[in-house]
């Protein structure tokens, strides 16, 4: 499974974020800026692996957007084994992951072996039937992230972090700038790649520490064993007006 998403723009503006400074010396930017243009941002991420395919945009059309998706895809899958053809399991594989689905892209009458599920946005331009059919006809199958539901898509919490990592606290003068940046934190950050998951150690560390504490009503405060339950004087019937 991989995830695709864009990410931008990003303007030539100063950046909040920290920086390392001497002690008592803070980062200071100017209050005037020339805005000299924006960078996007293409990415592709493997998140059982934690690797990401990234490259900067000046601008993403699809005539932009497809072309390096393609691509990318055609690279990930030449790396991957062969699947032998078989009709009906392999109809049978595509089917089940439209199981559930209120929207179903129909899918052609001759289909190849299932080998990558790409999880996209329900960006327009991820579902032009020229795009669709060319995944279809690579084995790829899309799915897309519900209205309101683009958190789903991991590809964005790679993003946010590599976003971080590349212009907290600094100030471009051109896009080229935020391409140069996004793409050596993208290098850096595949040196040494960290998978996602659902559900992982942080998930688990949240719920030990909601089963030790016990919140208290009406503030943020907790305690670290149940209180008693008062009992109510009229045994739980409402006062009368």
């Amino acid at each position: 499974m991989w995830c695709g998403d864009q990410a931008g723009p990003f303007q030539t503006t100063p950046q909040p974020g920290p920086s390392w400074r001497p002690e008592g010396v803070p980062a200071r930017q100017p209050h005037e800026y020339i805005r000299n243009g924006t960078a996007k941002v293409l990415t592709l991420f493997h998140p059982a692996d934690g690797r990401v395919r990234l490259e900067g945009v000046t601008a993403c059309p699809n005539d932009v957007l497809h072309p390096w998706l393609k691509r990318e895809l055609s690279a990930i899958l030449a790396a991957l084994p062969e699947r032998p053809p078989a009709a009906q399991a392999s109809r049978a594989a595509w089917e089940r992951w439209q199981q559930g689905l209120s929207v179903k892209p129909t899918l052609p009458e001759e289909l190849p072996p299932l080998r990558m599920l790409l999880v996209l946005d329900n960006l327009t331009g991820h579902k032009t039937p020229a795009f669709v059919l060319w995944l279809f006809a690579h084995g790829i199958m899309p799915l897309y992230t519900p209205l309101g539901g683009s958190w789903l898509n991991m590809a964005e919490s790679i993003q946010r972090i590599l976003k971080r990592r590349a212009l907290d606290g600094q100030q471009p003068s051109m896009a080229d700038e935020i391409i140069g940046w996004f793409e050596a934190a993208a290098a850096r950050w595949n040196e040494s790649p960290t998978p996602f998951e659902w559900g992982g150690t942080r998930a688990a560390r949240r719920q030990r520490r909601h089963e030790r504490h016990h919140k208290l009503g009406g503030s943020a405060a907790y305690t670290r064993r149940p209180t008693r339950a008062r009992r109510s004087l009229n045994n739980g019937h409402g006062q009368s007006k």
